[in-house]
Order: C-alpha cells, then structure tokens, then sequence
C-alpha cells in the first residue's frame, strides 16, 4: 500500500506537522512523500520512515545530504529537482542499503581528491544502491563505490569539473572494492577516467560512452569481470587494463585515441575479443601480460598495430590488422606462432597467396624483419633505410628465412578480414 502527502516549506509549525503526519504512517510501508522546492531536504529525509519514497519538484534544494536509511529520492524527469553541494565534502552520502536516486541533477561537490568528494558517495554499507538516470554535474568524482555491493549506476549523464586540469579532476565513476556492481549505459566526460575500478571483483561496465578523458576505463587489481560494449571517443587511452585476471573485455569500440586503444598490462588469463580499434599511436599494447586470448579484434589506422613486449602463453587468432604504418612491434628474439589450430589473423599487407581457396594464406606472414629489429634498437638507422646495404639484407631474408631473427610468424594468414566493422558513425558525437 502506498500514500501520498505534500510537504509545504518547513518552518516551525510545518515541520511538527510533517512528523506528525510522518509518524501516523509508521504502520504503512513506501508511503510516497511529495517535497516542495526549497525544502530543507536533510530534514525531510531524517522524518521519512525507510522505504519512502521522497517525490521532489522542480527547484533548488541545499546539498551535503546523509542517507542513512533506505529511501528513494525522485525528481521530474526532466532532471530539474537540483541538489547543491557547499564545494566542500559530498553533494549526497548514502550509508543506507537499498538506496535509490532517480532523475535528479547532483552538483558542486567538494574537489578533495585525498578526501574522496564526491557528488554520490555510496558508503561500505550502501549494499544494493540504485543511482538512475541522473544528470551528475561539476562535481569531484560523480559517483564514488566505496565498498558498496551489488550496487547499479546506470543510464546517468556525468560531466566533471572544466576549470581544474585533467590530472586534478576525479572520475566519472570509482569503483573500489565493490564486488558485484555494474555500471552500465551511462555517457560519462571531462573527467580524470572515465571508470577507475580498483581492488574489486565481479563487475560489469558495460554500453558507456566516454569522451574528454585520460582513460576510459581504467583496472587495476579487478578480477573475474566484465568490460563490454563500450565505445570511447578521443580519450588519451581507451581500455587501460592492468594487474587483472580472468576478465571478458569483448565488443568495445575505441576511435581516435591519442595513445593506445586497448593496454594490456600484467592482464593474465583474460579472453579479449571483438573489440575494435581505429586510429591511435598504438591499437592494443601487450606488456607482461600472459595466457590470454586474443581474437577476432580489428586493429586498423594505428602508428602500431600491436606492441608486444615481455608476454607469453598468449592465443592470437582471427583477428584483421588493417592499414596500420607498422603492424607489430616485437622486440625479441624467441619466435611467436599467431595462429590457432590452422587459422590466422588477416594482414592487410600481407603478399601471400591462396591457391588451394580455402581462405588460408599458403605462405606464411612475417609483420617484422632484421631491419625492423635494427630501427626500434636504434631509431637513426632510419636515414639508412633506402642504401643498397638495406636492400641487400632485405632480399637475403626473403630468399632465405632461416637468417630471419625471432619474431612474430603467422603460418595461417587469412586472406580476408573476418569482419569489417563500422565505426564512422560514431566519428560526429560529442
């Protein structure tokens, strides 16, 4: 059963009226509570019995808010019920399980990255937190997950603070340690990182758009979780993933990264694949990490296809490098098979032919020679790459490949891409 009351402007007699009326409903549970602008919000949420329901109108309310029951707070749809914080502390800390906020604006928060400001903070115990469709503005982080279990962040519009320097600002969303909560569909921008997960397990972060950024998503120390169907616009790196195991990071797209679409580090025992990578310094960086797989991804229009350095045990198959200046940087001296049970990866350089049709390349692919080897070793070898020396050697590999150095082999070449993704529509967003 639920009821309805309206909350006029709490003065002195209005408030004795509002917990008397609070108080009669004690015996009937989710009563919905309609709070005028202007409402000393604190105030009406410490009278609300938990499982109430606070309806807020349109208008301005006085932020630094502590949730310390179950509640929901809802504002019009469109977003116009407007919490302020003092720009100092946190606009709303909720320390209550099975807390939701729906359709609000969240501002102002404090800018203390040390004092972990934030415009929704979800406290250790916030289990079950439901943060919907909101419109998070101007604060720290947006969204802080503190310890918060199985807690939902979803479908909400995050800007950080323009005036402060990309380093100074928090994140749209920090995730630490806060096993089972996803972040899902939100479109977060100028902010530090877009998620920054930290010592957590068994999250999703999935269908966000990020843009303005550091990194889009960035893990560290997250295990057994999810990162999917997201897209990252511009950012410096898109998918920073470090010191993590056992993770599904599959269908992302990256466009226009300024450093690396996809970083790989110390990411162990991880299945990636789908993702699509478009125009960076480098599409994936793979360092130290180890027995992952890496499939049917498509690299394309990056300075580097793929760095790959101090990694091993790794599956790499189906996947399309296209159209990159160099499609892999190895700097070693071991030889490394990218190919799986007779299939390869598409090179869209590769000079090889298929004469029996069955889609496989009857020679195989080498990304990487002794000149290459030579240039990242030492860069001004590069004034000598078009002498006759350099010719030579280039003609000695290819008519006799046991002088080549170690390196990448491919001995089952596509000689099609297995998919051609589109991502140009998404070129014209914000």
């Amino acid at each position: 059963m639920r009821i309805f009351r309206s909350i006029p402007g709490l003065g002195a007699a209005n408030m004795a009226a509002l917990l008397l009326a609070l108080a009669a409903s004690g015996v009937v549970r989710a009563a919905v509570l309609d709070v005028p602008s202007g409402t000393a919000l604190q105030a009406a949420i410490q009278a609300a019995a938990p499982g109430d329901t606070l309806r807020l109108a349109s208008g301005d309310y006085p932020g630094n808010l502590v949730i310390d029951k179950p509640l929901i707070l809802e504002g019009p749809s469109d977003h116009s019920a407007i919490i302020t914080g003092e720009r100092q502390g946190r606009t709303i800390w909720v320390q209550a399980p099975d807390v939701t906020l729906r359709q609000l604006t969240v501002r102002h928060s404090g800018l203390s990255l040390s004092d972990m400001d934030a415009g929704i903070f979800l406290d250790k115990t916030a289990a079950r937190a439901h943060i919907e469709n909101n419109q998070i503005l101007d604060n720290s982080v947006g969204v802080y997950l503190w310890g918060a279990q199985d807690a939902l962040v979803e479908h909400n519009r995050i800007i950080g603070n323009t005036g402060l320097r990309v380093n100074e600002r928090g994140n749209g969303v920090t995730v630490w340690n806060a096993p089972g909560s996803k972040v899902l569909d939100n479109h977060i921008s100028e902010g530090r990182d877009g998620i920054f997960s930290n010592n957590s397990r068994e999250n999703v972060f999935s269908r966000n758009v990020f843009d303005h950024l550091r990194y889009a998503v960035h893990y560290m120390y997250t295990n057994d979780s999810e990162v999917s169907d997201n897209l990252s616009l511009g950012n410096e790196v898109a998918y920073a993933i470090m010191f993590s195991r056992r993770l599904k990071i599959r269908d992302n797209i990256a466009v226009h990264s300024t450093h690396q679409g996809l970083m790989l580090n110390a990411t162990d025992e991880s299945l990636v694949q789908g993702n699509v990578i478009v125009d960076a310094e480098k599409c994936v960086f793979v360092y130290n990490a180890n027995l992952n797989e890496l499939t049917d991804n498509h690299f394309q229009d990056c300075d580097i296809g793929v760095h790959y350095t101090g990694s091993d045990g790794n599956r790499i198959h189906g996947n399309a490098f296209v159209a990159n200046r160099n499609q892999v940087k190895y700097v070693g001296t071991r030889f490394l098979e990218w190919s799986d049970a007779g299939r390869g990866n598409y090179w869209s350089d590769a000079a090889v032919f298929d004469l029996d049709g069955d889609g496989i390349g009857d020679t195989a692919y080498r990304p990487n020679g002794l000149i290459d080897q030579v240039i990242w070793r030492a860069p001004n070898a590069r004034l000598l790459l078009n002498s006759p020396a350099v010719t030579i050697v280039r003609w000695a590999q290819s008519q006799f490949p046991a002088i080549l150095p170690g390196g990448v082999i491919d001995s089952a070449p596509l000689m099609a891409a297995p998919i051609t993704p589109t991502w140009t529509r998404y070129e014209a967003l914000p």
